[in-house]
């Protein structure tokens, strides 16, 4: 009877721990809410092609969404079509990508990302593996996990995507102006 009970705090003191993460990680953007911050591509293998991210001016701004949420507008030159979005849940944090076409239409290819994984995600690095939603929309991201990440003297701001457990792409940020 004492190991469940020892065992049932353990569980309870983790997820705490879990919580405080994903909460510390969005009281930290939500810091520098209205603010635009710029960066460049620091990774893109030569497979992948660079047309896209390579060599533009990347930015992106903090804005206050719904409650609970956190809408980043992400800008790849003068390519204003992608909105990360960043919701609080019961059991985390979600990141979603938003994509539209220049009259404000949703692209056929949007809303993909998935929840956090709470056991591997810190207050300064949270992973989102891609979710059934993504792997039934792009059959080729199932794999995908995306990564944001602050520095540990949070002076930066990555975006980071992996697939198949490979760096396929990173964007460093700064976050000081």
């Amino acid at each position: 009877m004492k190991a469940i009970n020892i065992i049932t705090v353990l569980l309870v003191i983790s997820t705490s721990i879990y919580a405080q993460n994903d909460k510390t990680f969005l009281k930290d953007l939500k810091t520098l809410e209205g603010k635009t911050f710029f960066g460049k591509a620091i990774y893109m293998p030569d497979t992948i092609s660079k047309n896209d991210f390579w060599g533009k001016k990347l930015s992106f701004t903090i804005v206050k969404g719904k409650k609970s949420e956190l809408r980043m507008p992400f800008q790849v030159g003068e390519n204003k079509s992608r909105t990360w979005v960043l919701s609080k849940t019961k059991n985390g944090l979600q990141l979603k990508h938003d994509h539209r076409h220049d009259d404000g239409s949703m692209d056929s290819i949007t809303n993909y990302g998935g929840d956090s994984d709470i056991k591997i995600s810190t207050s300064l690095t949270q992973y989102f593996p891609a979710d059934e939603f993504t792997s039934k929309l792009i059959p080729a991201a199932a794999t995908n996990r995306w990564i944001m990440e602050f520095s540990q003297d949070k002076k930066k701001f990555y975006y980071i995507l992996e697939r198949n457990n490979i760096l396929r792409f990173k964007a460093e940020f700064y976050l000081e102006n």
